[in-house]
């Protein structure tokens, strides 16, 4: 009986060994990543299709159109104060000139953040725009407050001294960082490595994702990836330098990807396809749509 037993199991194994060796992709398949449908929508420096960038009438029309997070870029003014502001000058968004290192947060308060955009896109017009102030990163927290949810890069930091320290100052004195457990509200994300390194070793609780810029075709080794991976939950590569593959690549590294600027509706949907985590848009609006269409095919089992 024991004779029989054991030639029993011994045929089980055989046969299993032989089912692994003839049909390794019952064990061994790579699964494609389903699609993400739960991606963040970044107000690409608040809704700037509709209104004049880094402006808090920006931010607000961001929320409400869909914007998930409100992008904020920074740069230091002469006195220390964190300005929302793409550029180091302020020449192409104000009605001034010159660079922000240079001047006093007084001198930037005079300067009309918003008359430019009327200028340049008619269509858009706002006579609300006219003379709007460039925003502290102080004067956005206290307008949208600590349930709003904030995308901020640190824009040059080699050229601000201790812009990282106050930045986290901020975020502290507003309630947006942990350091017990990560942020739901604060994403920080910056093409310097050396910034997002010096902010995790300041609070590794808050979620970072480095910027990556390319020209041409997008590569990206798994050395790289896992450098990043070290202090950064992600990357946010331009989209016109990406493919599915790149894409496929840093989800299964378990990095997020947002990528930057997608504002045309075939882009996002081959974003969605792609399975990016997060989008960069000057549309948000247009890009909920496309989501909400993408969600719906994936539901009952179509093609999108």
């Amino acid at each position: 009986m024991k004779i029989k037993r054991f030639a029993a199991l011994i045929f089980c194994i055989t046969v299993t060994v032989l089912i692994v060796l003839n049909f390794p992709n019952l064990s061994s398949k790579k699964v494609k990543s389903p699609p993400n449908t739960n991606q963040l929508i970044v107000a690409h420096r608040g809704a700037s299709g509709l209104a004049p960038e880094h402006t808090l009438a920006s931010y607000e029309l961001g929320e409400k159109v869909n914007g998930t997070y409100i992008e904020i870029d920074l740069q230091m003014t002469k006195d220390g104060h964190l300005v929302a502001m793409h550029d180091e000058t302020v020449n192409r968004t104000t009605s001034g000139t010159g660079f922000v290192k240079d001047m006093t947060l007084n001198e930037i308060k005079k300067l009309d953040a918003g008359s430019w955009f009327n200028d340049m896109y008619p269509q858009y017009a706002n006579e609300a725009y006219k003379g709007l102030e460039v925003p502290t990163l102080k004067e956005i927290f206290q307008t949208f407050g600590n349930e709003a949810n904030y995308y901020i890069e640190t824009k040059s930091p080699i050229v601000y001294r201790n812009m990282e320290e106050k930045l986290l100052e901020l975020l502290d004195l507003y309630q947006l960082s942990s350091h017990n457990e990560g942020t739901k509200h604060v994403i920080i994300q910056s093409f310097s490595s050396k910034s997002l390194e010096k902010i995790h070793e300041l609070n590794p609780n808050i979620p970072l994702v480095q910027l990556l810029a390319y020209k041409g075709n997008a590569t990206i080794s798994n050395k790289q990836l896992a450098t990043i991976k070290k202090y950064a939950i992600g990357i946010g590569p331009n989209f016109q330098s990406i493919d599915q593959a790149y894409v496929e690549k840093v989800r299964k590294s378990g990095l997020d990807i947002h990528p930057y600027t997608i504002n045309d509706k075939e882009e996002m949907e081959n974003a969605l396809l792609w399975g990016v985590t997060g989008v960069f848009t000057n549309d948000p609006e247009l890009f909920q749509k496309v989501l909400n269409t993408f969600k719906s095919s994936e539901n009952v089992g179509g093609k999108y």
